[in-house]
């Protein structure tokens, strides 16, 4: 089971109020609304291994260099030496170092890699797992990883994560009318505003599915564009002619890496805490209480 961890830390915080506090007055909701998401996770699906991929790089530059609008509406502040900030809400960013510490604690592997973002690692563990895989995840995206063949599966999060919806490429053919394979290029030719990704002026997601099931991927349909004769609209043949310094570069910013430099780390599910007295620390000090216990029962059992 891999975790989009992030989008998974925002809905928590989106979804448990700021009331729930640590005994000195600072938001924990992100925090204790993640361990309950872990616990949930844990006890209906039983994972054998669990990692907490984490975006050590959310914007990276070698993504920005290809498509400078990438993301871009996301950065609250540029900084002419530094990176780039993601606009994160004030009392969220706070938590995420105390995540990170109890996961720690915990035992359960976090896994980062400079340059690169969670949807990366993701890809990058997915391509490297023999067995059926979990992603866990509220981005799309990474629909593009399913794969019935592998048994890999999105479960994307409808109401926290007691409702999920359970994404195999039957759910992807019936909603997008393309398989795992085919949504990176789709997700492309359509264009995605949330990640700052243009797409092809005209060409909405039911005309990317049309053609994807016309020309079979973004390769066929654009030597469709070169054949006078294959079955393109002129405005369609036009809108994609333009379109080609965009679609040249675009597959390798959407699609997921698969080659990232994973660390050597121990994926299994812990039975018990790693550290113990910090995870006790921990709890005592961010009041994670029932949280934090619920999920070492879990794990424990």
């Amino acid at each position: 089971m891999l975790l989009d961890t992030a989008s998974l830390y925002f809905r928590a915080y989106f979804g448990v109020p700021e009331s729930v506090k640590a005994p000195d007055g600072t938001p924990v909701n992100a925090v204790r609304g993640l361990l309950d998401f872990i616990d949930r996770l844990v006890r209906d699906h039983r994972p054998g291994h669990l990692v907490a991929c984490m975006d050590a790089d959310w914007r990276p530059a070698w993504r920005v260099e290809l498509i400078p609008s990438y993301k871009a509406h996301r950065v609250a502040e540029e900084h002419e030496s530094g990176p780039d900030e993601e606009e994160v809400p004030d009392t969220l960013s706070p938590q995420v170092p105390v995540i990170e510490s109890v996961l720690d604690a915990v035992g359960i592997a976090r896994v980062g890699v400079a340059g690169y973002e969670a949807d990366d690692v993701i890809g990058t563990f997915t391509a490297r797992t023999k067995g059926p895989v979990d992603i866990v995840t509220g981005d799309r995206d990474l629909y593009q990883l399913v794969d019935d063949a592998r048994g890999v599966r999105v479960l994307y999060p409808v109401r926290g994560v007691g409702t999920l919806q359970i994404t195999d490429e039957a759910v992807l053919r019936e909603k997008y009318g393309v398989d795992g394979s085919g949504y990176a290029d789709l997700a492309l030719l359509r264009g995605d505003p949330s990640d700052g990704l243009p797409g092809v002026p005209g060409i909405g997601e039911k005309t990317a599915a049309r053609l994807l099931a016309e020309f079979g991927d973004l390769a066929g349909i654009m030597a469709a564009v070169d054949d006078p004769k294959s079955g393109l609209t002129p405005s369609q043949r036009g809108r994609l002619d333009g379109a080609r310094p965009y679609l040249a570069v675009a597959p390798k910013v959407v699609r997921v890496a698969a080659d990232v430099p994973l660390p050597d780390v121990d994926t299994t599910l812990p039975r018990t805490p790693r550290d113990p007295a910090a995870a006790e620390e921990l709890a005592a000090r961010w009041g994670l209480g029932g949280s934090l216990r619920r999920l070492l029962d879990t794990l424990g059992a």
